[in-house]
């Protein structure tokens, strides 16, 4: 057997381990990158609508009558953590019936009426006195799963989600695992041009 033939084989055997290496690194960093906490919601985590991560925003809009729980009987997002100072605004979207929106526990109290006006709003501001998690429904649907929570700071109990939305969609990947990936797949792309290269053309060159 040539020595070229020896170390192009021990050149493929290196190049197949990094390739490998590399992508169980990807794939690592990627499933690491997917997990994310989550406020601990209790059973709003379980009905339809969501749960989203919306600290940064002054502002953030939940529908009222959303699709989900067997019709337009869904809060979306269900849940939703955000900073204090945060002014929520719930909106109605007209459809599933009369609804309103009442808190049931947690440090903050608020109510609004009862109507089906499409377009109609109520908004209250979670100061910092209102940090925690406060749990609200609307009247005529909690039995059907119509719940929300708020949550409000930092300091509230967590648990690992396979995501930052954990609507039911896929995954949020952050963009520094993004780019990780992209970075990856290109070096792997290059790490084999190489190979197939120095298998194809390396004899040629050594016994120039």
């Amino acid at each position: 057997m040539s020595d070229n033939a020896v170390s192009r084989r021990g050149f493929l055997r290196t190049t197949a381990g990094a390739t490998a290496a590399a992508g169980a690194a990807t794939a690592t960093a990627g499933t690491a990158a997917a997990q994310s906490e989550m406020p601990d919601f209790g059973e709003v985590a379980d009905v339809d609508g969501g749960t989203e991560d919306l600290r940064g925003e002054s502002e953030v809009t939940v529908e009222v009558g959303a699709s989900g729980n067997g019709g337009n009987l869904a809060f979306a997002p269900a849940g939703i953590w955000v900073d204090p100072g945060t002014t929520v605004i719930w909106e109605w979207t007209g459809e599933g019936g009369e609804h309103n929106v009442e808190s049931t526990d947690g440090p903050a109290e608020f109510e609004s009426e009862l109507t089906a006006e499409a377009g109609f709003t109520f908004e209250f501001e979670f100061t910092e006195e209102y940090a925690g998690i406060t749990n609200y429904q609307c009247n005529p649907h909690a039995s059907l799963g119509m719940l929300g929570a708020v949550a409000v700071g930092d300091d509230v109990p967590t648990v690992e989600t396979g995501g930052g939305d954990s609507g039911g969609g896929a995954p949020q990947i952050p963009d520094s695992a993004k780019t990780l990936g992209i970075a990856t797949f290109f070096a792997m792309v290059s790490t084999l041009s190489f190979a197939f290269f120095f298998i194809k053309y390396g004899g040629d060159y050594e016994n120039a």
